[in-house]
């Protein structure tokens, strides 16, 4: 077997071990030492010692020999040099600090009181109380970025609430679904973060070419919901005054100010600090971890219990994403000394593919990587081998990422591994079931192809911030 022959077998036994449910990180860290060990062997540097032994040597000599030859491969320096990579990568530090951010926010029992304001200041727009759920969604999973929490917190908030209501369980589900999932997309993100480091672009250009597609999208869940409620006044019918009060604006406008403006504020300080170059990402992450924990502060919320908990957390998570980091780069490094870059390359080259059909075969690659796997192993992993690909057909990394990042949306709304729904049925009423929120999910699944489509067709959505505020 060839050595490019060997590198196809090592990626299609590392899928298969995937899909047998071994845990991702361990299986590319023991698949990238167990084929560099082959791909490094090197007899004269490994038993130089062992072979110069004489017949005077003790057993323990003959044993220490050898077993400081069998680790004298080059597949441990690469295994060691790599871990020190990932954990000095700078752009990764700001990983564990949005985490906590989000996991203090989280915590600030902040969601109830934005949710109930939202829900009276929209009263009188078409669907306002899915308008309201979807809008504290987009807010809370762009402070957050874990999809999980968002789609669990909502669905213990506003789903019974909705369906009181008496929203469509279907539409209703289907809103905290997809509101739940846009904190991977919106900035600031951390799979934008994880995206940066993979493929070398720089994440404030991430960040501001995500803001209009991302905007995009919430805009096309809004006008989805607003005008399904106008078609389908069954699905959401407009709430009674039993439901939703009648208040003074004056005591609207202090709601307002007490629950919306505090986290908005939080999120713009962050976003726009980076966006307008007065801190670096890592930077602004640290004023959003001091920020969410004054916002706790400020609402109460903030005990020793909670406080360890978002530690514990953000640590688990950022020791995930690293091991992630580690094992790809180890298997990434051997497959590539291998020459199986060098075979995928020649292969989609001899395909005589357009930029377009390029772009439409990896985005359904990744699209269909979304159902067994999260964001953050298709990133990691998979990302790479395309992004070698993108200079033969001039498509630039920066678009392809803000493409990824819409077309990730999909790996939690997409049947039958999609994790929004699961989360939302863990803690949904038994009345709801899960063929109700799947068939609730599906327009939304819609409306994230028509916003990677309108991006492929309007590239200026992508590149119109990154220009304004940095040049070409």
């Amino acid at each position: 077997m060839t050595d490019p022959q060997l590198a196809l077998t090592m990626l299609g036994l590392f899928i298969v071990l995937v899909f047998l449910g071994f845990p991702i990180a361990f299986t590319l860290m023991a698949m990238g030492i167990g084929f560099g060990y082959y791909a490094y062997w090197d007899p004269s540097r490994q038993w130089r010692s062992y072979l110069r032994l004489d017949e005077t040597a003790t057993g323990w000599d003959s044993w220490s020999s050898w077993f400081d030859g069998f680790l004298n491969n080059r597949i441990f320096d690469l295994f060691i040099n790599q871990t020190y990579t990932v954990m000095s990568n700078e752009v990764l530090t700001a990983v564990p600090l949005f985490l906590f951010m989000g996991y203090i926010v989280e915590r600030a029992n902040i969601v109830d009181r934005l949710f109930s304001t939202l829900n009276i200041a929209s009263k009188r727009i078409p669907g306002s109380m899915g308008v309201a759920a979807l809008i504290t969604c987009a807010l809370f999973a762009t402070a957050t970025g874990i999809v999980g929490a968002v789609v669990t917190l909502m669905g213990l908030l506003a789903l019974p609430a909705m369906l009181k209501a008496r929203y469509d369980p279907s539409f209703a589900s289907g809103i905290i679904c997809a509101g739940g999932t846009l904190g991977i997309l919106i900035p600031p993100s951390i799979m934008l973060i994880v995206y940066a480091a993979a493929s070398g672009v720089s994440i404030v250009r991430l960040y501001a070419g995500a803001l209009i597609p991302g905007l995009i999208l919430v805009g096309l869940y809004l006008v989805y919901v607003v005008g399904r409620s106008i078609v389908q006044p069954s699905a959401a019918p407009r709430p009674t005054k039993e439901e939703v009060p009648d208040i003074p604006v004056g005591q609207l406008v202090v709601m307002i100010v007490s629950s919306f403006v505090p986290l908005a504020f939080l999120i713009l300080a962050v976003l726009g600090s980076i966006l307008f170059g007065l801190a670096t990402p890592t930077e602004a992450a640290a004023i959003g971890a001091l920020g969410g924990i004054l916002l706790a502060i400020g609402y109460r919320a903030l005990t020793f219990q909670r406080l360890r908990e978002s530690v514990y957390l953000t640590v688990r998570t950022t020791a995930m994403v690293c091991w992630l980091f580690v094992g790809s780069y180890v298997f990434s490094a051997v497959f590539s000394y291998l020459g199986g870059e060098q075979i995928i390359s020649e292969f989609v080259s001899g395909l005589d593919i357009t930029p377009l059909q390029f772009l439409l075969l990896a985005q359904l690659i990744i699209f269909l990587l979304g159902w067994p796997l999260e964001w953050s192993e298709i990133i990691i992993i998979f990302v790479p081998i395309f992004l070698p690909l993108l200079e033969l057909f001039g498509i630039d990394p920066l678009f392809f990422g803000i493409l990824v990042a819409l077309n990730l949306q999909t790996s939690f709304l997409t049947p039958p591994m999609a994790m929004s729904a699961y989360y939302l049925k863990g803690i949904a009423p038994p009345e709801v079931k899960l063929t109700h929120i799947f068939a609730g999910i599906m327009p939304f699944l819609l409306m994230v192809f028509v916003a990677m489509a309108v991006v492929y067709m309007v590239p200026g959505a992508v590149y119109y911030l990154p220009e304004v505020f940095y040049g070409r």
